[in-house]
């Protein structure tokens, strides 16, 4: 039985805030970026030069823009990957029927709500090179890094910093997956002797793999859109273009060097990246994914 609206109009009424808010936000500056994109102005914008497609030449015979698309794609395997792993194991522990844990769950959303300029803020003090907290607290393991001076240190640091922001948000997520299973099933598994390896590989991660693809899709797209505020607050893409990733050298770009036609050429190939992965995850790893029925 279908249910019909009394008003023709009113369907498209109640939709029309969203759609004019997409149009605006979203249609219509992806159209000007395209458009922009094959053409090259002054710094003032006052004058243009239709260039076709030379922005797009440039950018891969760039070897600053080839280092950006490197360094994103190490921080996205960083983020995607440990976040995800280490927000499922955390889930599983929160889980657990403890006193005081109530409160615990609730408090895991906490880094989600801050800022990526807070996180960095608090990231970049706990791992001050010379006095920080949590430097100091590695250091007796020997392990010493140091993201102002080396390259390597400095995109672990914004990696582990973008993670952390991401974890409250996979944990909520994951942990409303965890507690909507089938009681019963879990029971059966353990009657039937498996153990708890067994039974989190065979039946708990399979029943949960709606919920890992939706993070492992929201992830990727927060990996590429959403670390220029962190990097703007510590470490500014550097040292030498060590954390330049595309959000940032576009931003430093158009906004910077006010290069805006080769700036909407790295904004077009960013949404073209994220659409085909998007795309990809959708084909290939959406086949695994389990919904029940």
């Amino acid at each position: 039985m279908h249910t019909r609206f009394p008003n023709k109009l009113l369907p498209y009424i109640l939709l029309s805030p969203s759609i004019i808010i997409v149009l605006i936000f979203f249609v219509v500056p992806s159209v000007q970026s395209i458009q922009q994109s094959v053409y090259r102005s002054n710094i003032s914008g006052t004058r243009q030069i239709f260039v076709g497609l030379r922005n797009y030449e440039q950018l891969f015979s760039t070897t600053e823009y080839l280092n950006s698309l490197q360094v994103t794609a190490l921080f996205a395997l960083f983020v995607v990957g440990v976040g995800l792993t280490l927000s499922l194991f955390i889930a599983l522990v929160a889980n657990q029927r403890y006193t005081g844990f109530t409160v615990y769950r609730t408090l895991l959303i906490w880094p989600y709500a801050l800022s990526p300029n807070i996180a960095g803020v608090i990231w970049g003090l706990m791992l001050e090179p010379t006095i920080g907290m949590l430097t100091n607290a590695i250091g007796f393991l020997g392990v010493h890094l140091n993201w102002r001076g080396d390259a390597v240190s400095a995109l672990l640091f914004i990696a582990m910093a973008a993670t952390w922001k991401m974890l409250g948000y996979n944990i909520i997520f994951f942990l409303a997956g965890i507690q909507g299973l089938p009681r019963e099933i879990l029971e059966a598994s353990e009657v039937d002797g498996a153990n708890r390896w067994t039974k989190f590989w065979k039946i708990t991660f399979p029943l949960l793999s709606p919920t890992t693809f939706f993070l492992f899709i929201m992830n990727t797209l927060y990996a590429f859109f959403e670390g220029f505020g962190l990097i703007h607050v510590t470490t500014n893409g550097g040292p030498g273009y060590a954390t330049d990733l595309m959000v940032y050298k576009l931003y430093r770009d158009g906004f910077i060097a006010m290069n805006t036609g080769f700036a909407a050429a790295q904004s077009v190939v960013l949404l073209l990246i994220v659409a085909s992965l998007t795309f990809l995850q959708f084909r290939y790893a959406g086949r695994h994914v389990y919904y029940g029925g």
